[in-house]
C-alpha cells in the first residue's frame, strides 16, 4: 500500500512523493484524507530549517499533523469504524521518510486511539481541531482565562474565543493591522495603544523569542506570562523588573486527547466557532506553491490542502 504525500526533501525544498505506507495493524486505521491543513509555527521551522532539535527530526520527512479525513479500513482492535469521519494529529507510518508529523498524505495509516471522530459536516473547518485543543490545552474553558493575548494569528483567535466562551473579555495585541478585524466579542489593539500594566495573566502566541521583557512590564504583581506558541531561539528576560514583580512563567505544552474532546463539544455545543479562520485553499498537486504561501503570504491566517482529487 502507498500514497502520495507531501516530501520535505530539505528546507525550502519540497514536493508531492509516493510513498510506501507500513502495513497495518490491528489497533490501526486506514485514513482517506480528504483535507490537510498548513502549520504556520511548527511546519515553518521544518519548512525553513530552523526547527530546534526535535525527537524524529531530520530529512526527507512528511510534516503535518491537522488531517481530515475517513477511515477507509478498521483493526478489529482499533476501536473505530469503517466510514468515520475523523481527525488525525499525524502519522508514522511511512517506510521510506520520516513522519514529522506525518499527516500531509492522502491516505494515512495511525493507531485508531489517535484518531478523533468529528462530525462530517465540519467539512475542512475539521483540520482547525488541533489549534483549538491547543488554545485549549493553555487555557481550559473551566479555569482561569488570559486578560491579554499577544498575536491574532488563527491561536490567537481561538484562544480569545475559547475565553469569550468561558465568560472573559480578553485584550488581543496585533501589530500587522491587516490582521485586527474579525474579533468576537474582544478587543483588538496594536500594543502602543494600550496602556494596561495590570494584566494578571498574559498569553503570548507571537512565537517572538525577544517579547519578554515588553510582556513583564504589563503585568500585575503576582502575574504569569504564558508561552503558547512555538518558539525556534533561546528566550531570555532582564531579571530585576520580573523580580520586582515576582512574575511567573508557564509554558504550554502540546495538547492532550482529552483538550479534543473538550473542543469537540464546545463545537457541537455552538459555543465555540471555527468560522472565518481558513483564508486560502488549494489543491494538494500546488502543495509547493500552498506552503511557500502560508509561509510568506501576511494575509494568510491558514491554508489547507485539498486531496480528494490525489490518489
Amino acid at each position: 500500500m502507498d500514497t502520495v504525500a507531501v516530501l520535505m526533501k530539505e528546507p525550502e525544498r519540497l514536493a508531492l512523493s509516493r510513498l510506501d505506507l507500513a502495513e497495518p495493524g490491528e489497533a490501526d486505521v486506514v485514513v482517506d484524507v480528504a483535507w490537510s491543513g498548513i502549520s504556520t509555527g511548527t511546519e515553518r521551522l521544518l519548512w525553513s530549517g530552523r526547527m530546534p532539535p526535535f525527537p524524529g527530526m531530520g530529512y526527507p520527512l512528511v510534516p503535518g499533523y491537522e488531517s481530515v479525513g475517513r477511515i477507509a479500513a478498521a483493526g478489529s482492535a482499533s476501536g473505530r469504524s469503517v466510514g468515520e469521519t475523523v481527525f488525525v494529529p499525524g502519522s508514522t507510518g511511512f517506510r521510506n521518510a520520516r513522519g514529522l508529523f506525518g499527516g500531509a498524505a492522502s491516505r494515512l495509516v495511525a493507531a485508531g486511539a489517535r484518531v478523533v471522530p468529528i462530525d462530517a459536516t465540519l467539512g475542512d473547518l475539521g483540520v482547525l481541531i488541533a489549534l483549538a485543543a491547543t488554545a485549549h490545552h493553555a487555557f481550559p474553558i473551566d479555569g482561569p482565562q488570559p486578560g491579554l493575548i499577544v498575536g491574532h494569528g488563527v491561536l490567537g483567535r481561538l484562544m480569545a474565543r475559547i475565553a469569550v466562551a468561558a465568560g472573559a473579555a480578553p485584550v488581543v495585541w496585533e501589530t500587522n493591522p491587516a490582521r485586527r478585524g474579525s474579533a468576537h466579542g474582544y478587543a483588538v489593539c496594536d500594543p502602543a495603544e494600550d496602556p494596561r500594566k495590570d494584566y494578571r495573566i498574559i498569553a503570548d502566541v507571537s512565537g517572538d523569542a525577544a517579547i519578554l521583557d515588553a510582556l513583564v512590564a504589563r503585568l500585575a504583581p503576582g502575574g504569569e506570562i504564558v508561552l503558547a506558541g512555538f518558539y525556534s531561539d533561546r528566550l531570555s528576560f532582564a531579571f530585576p523588573p520580573a523580580f520586582m514583580r515576582e512574575a511567573r512563567l508557564r509554558i504550554a505544552a502540546e495538547w492532550k486527547p482529552a483538550d479534543l474532546v473538550s473542543v469537540s463539544a464546545l463545537i457541537a455545543a455552538h459555543r465555540l466557532s471555527l468560522d472565518g479562520l481558513i483564508t486560502h485553499r488549494a489543491p494538494a498537486r500546488d502543495a509547493e506553491a500552498a506552503y511557500r504561501t502560508a509561509f510568506t503570504d501576511p494575509a494568510c491566517l491558514k491554508m489547507v490542502l485539498d486531496w480528494r482529487e490525489v490518489q
